[in-house]
């Protein structure tokens, strides 16, 4: 018999690529997609069961299908359809208490794998350059997506403790960008005009969609050789990403705005239902994060195909031109920055140039020692003699 895998959250497109993939996996026998409402998109062949894991009736799913791999999708920052932030924290916390309970309860459950975030690093001034997976945060989040993602790695952790026998593998993904993403940051990058906060130009890591759903077809599975899939993993992209160098490539301008009215921003932009700029959005857009991924390539065995670069240009494509063609907007950019010196534009450049022109003359000064050092000197036949 081969596996019996339950997914949550398959209303939304990334949880129903997980269950159309997972599905031609030859170890996994049958798929069951959960959620409260129905998927608009196609699920393949496996079973679809409506239900809002914050009822206890999931734990009745589970024992009808006699599931034994569990992977919880459902935890996300963006509400589905009308539901509002309420509904959204429901499901994050209550739906991830009322399943786990399930999970308990069951004896044939053998595997969890847990949809988390970077988020619950936090953003703060004084954070470390790059968090790895023992890093405590040095603010935790105080509301939103973040908070929900903390509360749930918190639930996940005393169930891990009363069920020593499951293995559980907690996946902090980095904000997952794609053709079809749909974070709070996603409906960011699709503003025709960015606000910012002035002065700041966070570090920004992403990771693609295609790679989400290979690290869990990972997580799911047994551990391959000289490989270990049970414990917390941050998944993130190869480098990072400026917030102006991500503006610069989506050809939309930013407004930056003063730390103390961002907050006002924020408000109007909720109240116009563009997108959820929540405090914990703007602490990221201040301060931004970025995560080790060395325990997700030496310990899960996992490479993502994808560097953050390559995931933004991709989410980019499908979004389509900004209000300016990106190189026109590095030329403004690069243009105000010469205008500009006292903000570092062409004080920092003639500072570098001169710095280059210095390591410049260092380094042909070097290589003349050296070849003088090295030259082979002539054997003159009375040396021979």
């Amino acid at each position: 018999m081969g596996k019996v895998v339950l997914v949550t959250g398959v209303a939304r497109q990334l949880g129903g690529r997980l269950v159309r993939r997972i599905q031609r996996d030859p170890e996994v026998d049958r798929v069951i997609g959960v959620d409260a409402v129905g998927p608009q998109h196609h699920l393949g062949g496996a079973d679809f069961v409506r239900a809002d894991i914050r009822q206890p009736a999931i734990a009745r799913v589970l024992a009808e299908y006699a599931v034994d791999t569990v992977v919880h999708m459902d935890v996300t920052g963006t509400p589905l359809g009308a539901g509002g932030r309420t509904t959204v924290k429901e499901t994050n916390v209550i739906g991830t208490m009322q399943l786990l309970g399930a999970c308990q309860k069951s004896p044939t459950v053998k595997r969890l794998v847990i949809k988390s975030s970077t988020s619950v690093y936090g953003s703060a001034p004084r954070d470390p350059a790059v968090f790895t997976e023992t890093t405590p945060p040095k603010s935790l989040p105080s509301g939103g997506f973040a908070k929900d993602a903390v509360e749930v790695e918190g639930y996940v952790r005393g169930f891990a403790r009363r069920r020593p026998d499951v293995a559980v593998c907690v996946l902090r993904f980095a904000n997952i960008l794609g053709p079809c993403a749909d974070s709070p940051l996603a409906e960011f990058f699709s503003l025709p005009v960015m606000p910012t906060v002035f002065g700041y130009d966070p570090r920004l890591q992403f990771v693609h969609e295609d790679d989400v759903i290979d690290v869990l077809r990972i997580a799911l599975h047994e551990p391959r050789r000289g490989t270990l899939n049970s414990g917390t993993f941050n998944v993130a992209g190869d480098g990072v990403l400026l917030l102006s160098q991500c503006s610069r490539r989506l050809g939309r301008p930013t407004m930056p705005v003063l730390l103390p009215a961002v907050t006002w921003v924020g408000s109007a932009l909720r109240t116009v239902g563009i997108t959820d700029f929540s405090p914990e959005q703007i602490r990221l857009l201040t301060h931004g994060r970025v995560v080790s991924t060395s325990q997700m390539r030496e310990t899960l065995g996992f490479d993502p195909k994808y560097t953050t670069a390559e995931a933004f240009a991709d989410f980019a494509r499908s979004r389509g031109p900004g209000l300016l063609p990106p190189e026109t907007l590095a030329r403004a950019v690069d243009k105000v920055a010469e205008a500009l010196p006292f903000v570092g534009g062409a004080h920092a450049r003639t500072r570098a140039g001169q710095t280059d022109a210095t390591a410049q003359a260092a380094r042909n000064a070097k290589t003349t020692q050296t070849t003088q050092t090295t030259k082979p000197t002539k054997t003159t036949q009375s040396d021979a003699e």
